[in-house]
């Protein structure tokens, strides 16, 4: 009898696990139209009704209380009492007007820009290809170009989702041993400040797409650094600016497939000195998934596959790739847990 009880406990479980996985979607438009419609800014840092924010919102008041139920049940928000909500921790994150704010990720994560070529996975397993380009016409970024408003939430939702790593990175590299660093790819210069503010001694230039930089000046003058800082604009499947004795790559490897990746890497081969270092900032994936190992990374190496056509890589994956580059591994560090990032550092072989 009792094995019999363990066993329709644990389908029990196996059943409550996959429905949660089948509503997700669900809960990933919630956060986004909360995010769009201000939910979590009229909340603020105290209580409100409902009636009260379908007010300020100009929402459906019985619609609005669904939704805020909705992301209670997701531990966004606390209902003290019928209709009555606070944010909690987490959802505080998702106003826009707090320095740890993620709700600019939580747009962009919830753009048809991120979510149809999600629903097209099974073309992409089938084929290896992202499942973007033949939704849109061309490649994920071509895109971004040639919609500006666009471009500007996915620049800032990355500069949100690299804080924390900027948080931890600093304290955990001999980063004041250099002299030039160059942030490839560095975007709105969220990293590079933070390695800045922490090491007074280097300077440093941020290398990427007029688009991709655009809103780096603001950000290095708000963390003031921006005197130390210059602003290179071009295109590292082209070239890499001469100058440094340190290149840093963070999430941009993991956006592209092993040639373009090693045409990026060669780049840095050519203008890297004797003695510069390569630091690449990723994930790094176990050889094979432990039984409890956050699935993040995991279904960030399938978001690379259907939007990107880039992907996830083990320890094993770097290391050749920074071999075919000219580079060899002289060293990984793991930033502490829950930040997913390992600092790669590579020299010039």
């Amino acid at each position: 009898m009792e094995a019999n009880e363990e066993r329709a406990t644990t389908a029990r479980a196996a059943r409550s696990t996959v429905s949660q996985l089948l509503f997700g979607q669900l809960a990933t438009y919630a956060v986004g139209a909360a995010v769009r419609l201000g939910v979590f800014d009229r909340l603020g840092d105290g209580t409100r009704t409902a009636d009260d924010v379908a007010a300020a919102s100009g929402t459906h008041p019985q619609a609005t209380l669904r939704l805020l139920r909705a992301l209670a049940g997701l531990d966004l928000l606390v209902e003290h009492e019928p209709g009555v909500f606070e944010a909690t921790a987490a959802g505080a994150l998702l106003r826009s007007d707090t320095r740890d704010s993620m709700a600019a990720l939580a747009r962009i994560f919830s753009e048809p820009v991120m979510t149809r070529a999600r629903e097209r996975m099974e073309d992409s397993v089938r084929s290896g290809a992202p499942a973007f380009d033949a939704i849109f016409g061309t490649d994920f970024f071509s895109h971004l170009k040639g919609e500006p408003e666009l471009s500007e939430v996915f620049n800032t939702a990355m500069g949100q989702g690299t804080r924390i790593a900027a948080q931890d990175v600093p304290s955990h590299y001999d980063f004041g041993r250099f002299s030039t660093i160059v942030d490839v790819g560095g975007g709105d210069g969220t990293l590079l400040a933070a390695i800045l503010r922490a090491h007074p001694a280097p300077r440093g230039m941020i290398y990427d797409t007029a688009e991709g930089h655009a809103q780096a000046a603001a950000k290095l003058a708000a963390e003031g650094v921006a005197d130390r800082v210059t602003l290179e604009t071009g295109d590292f499947f082209a070239a890499a600016p001469p100058g440094g004795d340190l290149y840093v790559l963070k999430s941009v490897i993991h956006d592209w497939n092993d040639e373009q990746c090693a045409a990026i890497l060669g780049h840095i081969r050519d203008v890297l000195p004797v003695d510069g270092r390569l630091l690449i900032i990723e994930p790094v994936l176990a050889d094979t998934v432990q039984p409890g190992a956050p699935g993040l990374a995991y279904l960030s190496d399938l978001n690379m596959l259907v939007n990107v056509g880039g992907r996830e890589r083990t320890r094993a994956d770097f290391e050749e790739l920074c071999a075919t580059a000219g580079f060899k591994i002289t060293g990984l560090t793991p930033l502490p847990v829950p930040d997913p990032y390992v600092l790669i550092e590579a020299a010039a072989v």
